[in-house]
């Protein structure tokens, strides 16, 4: 956390009781998560933008912590500790510090220790409705405070899910194409790929063996990898096994004998990905890729319009905001709707708040169940700083 004046700490006490007094009114428990946290969790599904960037360090014991880079993980685990069989639906809210390197030359802008706050909603099996609530409550935690001029940018990545999921394709590129999509250059890269056959450098160790395995059976793949490890005196990498390399190569050999995506598939995807503007308007140019595939995907478009309305019920109109078709927040642990607000034409620093739908975290860290889960982060000093700007 940046130095701060106790004029500075008092401001920012003052505006956290406004916020919370807020999300007490929705319901929330305040919480107090552990500062201290288990790495892997955050370091396995919170995306290379949040693992590169945290406080990892052994206990004497051994055991791999990390100081918390946001609280999202961390509300989790307060969740799962007090409800182990995950049965039960619970609303929390919190204030603290999070902690993310940043270089030299930026920890004056983007300082190394900030404070968050936030709410997570665990268990509300109303989707797009608990959506548009929290959405709009993060909207109205920044009006309450005296922030009047910002901009709210969406996405959902249940959105293109339901596409992918209609298009004829291998199940393992369809699961591929998820899990990467929140990753706009990663995505173009993979979407490339299938589209053109190419899978690297051919003269690459791991093309080689590409090449030698590609006659063996499922049950004969780990010890033809092996072989061939050997034979060309190729050492493992990593902290894969055997088996993992093999099942892994198993799944790349599989992709170089399938024929490669479709090209008007690829074109409908890419022009998918361009889709940037009023979220109504965008919804109809989803409509028209949908209906150019030949793909029925309206669950997943009225589950979009219905947000949109629930969120209007609640008094905030979405028309003026901003839908990015591959808009992802750059967390992996995102599986839907995802949100942003932000200072008119700024960058990184000008995110004063986000959040999004997150289903299938809690399972990732021992939950018994898929839990529906959703939740906003603000980052308050950022926000105290814009609204101390607007009284200028």
């Amino acid at each position: 956390m940046t130095q701060k004046d106790a004029k500075t700490l008092d401001k920012l006490d003052k505006q956290a009781a406004k916020i919370i007094q807020l999300f007490s009114g929705a319901g929330c428990e305040l919480i107090a998560p552990d500062i201290l946290q288990p790495a892997d969790v955050f370091l396995d599904r919170s995306g290379e933008n949040i693992r590169q960037r945290a406080y990892v360090f052994s206990d004497l014991d051994g055991a791999e912590l990390c100081l918390r880079p946001d609280l999202t993980v961390p509300a989790a685990r307060v969740y799962l500790r007090n409800n182990p069989q995950a049965d039960q639906p619970a609303r929390y809210c919190y204030r603290g510090p999070a902690f993310r390197y940043q270089s030299a030359e930026k920890s004056g802008v983007n300082p190394r220790e900030f404070e968050q706050m936030g709410v997570e909603f665990f268990g509300d099996s109303d989707c797009q409705a608990v959506e548009a609530e929290v959405l709009v409550l993060t909207i109205e935690a920044l009006k309450t405070v005296g922030l009047k001029d910002f901009s709210v940018h969406i996405g959902d990545l249940g959105l293109f899910a339901a596409i992918a999921d209609k298009i004829d394709m291998p199940a393992r590129w369809r699961e591929r194409m998820k899990h990467h999509f929140w990753r706009p250059g990663a995505f173009r890269d993979l979407l490339s790929s299938l589209s053109d056959g190419t899978y690297g450098d051919p003269d690459s160790n791991r093309m080689k063996v590409l090449d030698e395995i590609s006659g063996a059976g499922a049950g004969d793949i780990t010890m033809a990898v092996s072989k061939v490890l050997d034979a060309k005196d190729i050492p493992l990498a990593g902290l894969r096994s055997l088996d993992e390399i093999a099942a892994r190569l198993a799944e790349q050999a599989a992709d170089r004998a399938q024929a490669p995506l479709d090209t008007e598939v690829v074109s409908a995807i890419g022009d998918y990905l361009l889709i940037d503007g009023p979220p109504r308007e965008s919804l109809e140019q989803v409509e028209a890729i949908a209906k150019r595939l030949g793909i029925d995907i309206s669950a997943a478009q009225q589950a979009f319009t219905r947000r949109l309305d629930l969120a209007q019920e609640r008094g905030v109109s979405l028309d003026k905001a901003r839908f990015s078709a591959e808009f992802g927040r750059n967390l992996e642990y995102y599986t839907g709707f995802v949100f942003q607000l932000e200072l008119p034409d700024s960058n990184a620093s000008g995110q004063i708040a986000g959040g999004g739908r997150y289903d299938g975290l809690l399972t990732d860290i021992g939950a018994p169940k898929p839990v529906p889960a959703i939740g906003c982060a603000i980052h308050t000093e950022r926000l105290l700083a814009a609204v101390k700007a607007g009284d200028l």
